[in-house]
């Protein structure tokens, strides 16, 4: 892994646009680098910079067992249209031995379900990677708010990893321009008013402005534990 000045860096990326991070990313990192995605209709402008700077890049994508239908013909859809690098994580069981094994899990304990279907995946493929490309926003919930440009992997320990995040200063509004501009799908869900799209039994359609209130709706929980540990016991 490559000794990187974060501080001086950080401060450098937090005034260049994503592609611009994309592109030193790749130059810095190389195949040792990989963004993840969960194919929504926010994902699409981080999708497009990839493809049309760093196509090379691998894209992970978690697939948990439970995802829309939808969701999994966008995600090809999308893949075909930009030509991305798709790399698919899932369980070592496999979903129906998961299913087996733990049943209803996402409603015991919607924590470890989420940890282990995404979290354990994700440290496995990141163990021989030295850097994360993330979508995520500082404008999507409090706890993103303070997301940098880029982070040490003291920040995100459970990967070892610098993480990346390209779009971070982005609002809602500049998702939406860049999707006009370039002309990017929208999810099938979108005109079904599921804002923000996870793993069907865990997903609603969004009543409120809150674009993440139709996620995990009836518990507390608002992040899957990807980018927050949220510390699960894993002796379900």
């Amino acid at each position: 892994m490559p000794s990187i000045d974060v501080a001086s860096h950080a401060e450098t990326l937090e005034t260049q646009s994503a592609a611009n991070v994309l592109q030193w990313t790749w130059n810095t990192f190389g195949s040792d680098a990989a963004a993840t995605s969960s194919f929504q209709t926010h994902s699409l402008p981080l999708l497009h910079l990839i493809a049309t700077t760093v196509p090379e890049l691998p894209v992970l994508f978690l697939d948990t067992g439970f995802h829309f239908p939808e969701t999994l013909r966008f995600r090809d859809r999308v893949v075909e249209k930009l030509g991305l690098n798709l790399q698919v994580l899932k369980t070592r069981m496999g979903h129906d031995r998961f299913q087996e094994k733990h049943g209803q899990l996402h409603r015991r304990d919607p924590d470890l379900c989420c940890h282990l279907n995404k979290v354990k995946p994700l440290q496995r493929a990141l163990a021989e990677r030295s850097a994360w490309v993330a979508g995520i926003r500082r404008d999507q919930t409090a706890q993103r708010q303070d997301t940098p440009v880029l982070a040490g992997p003291d920040s995100v320990e459970r990967y070892d990893v610098y993480k990346v995040c390209p779009i971070a200063s982005w609002t809602e509004a500049q998702v939406e321009r860049y999707r006009a501009e370039h002309d990017l799908p929208e999810h099938p869900l979108g005109d079904q008013g599921y804002a923000s799209i996870g793993c069907a039994p865990c997903t609603q359609p969004v009543t409120s402005g809150d674009s993440r209130a139709g996620r995990w709706a009836n518990h507390t929980k608002t992040e899957c534990g990807l980018h927050f540990d949220t510390d699960p016991e894993e002796s379900a």
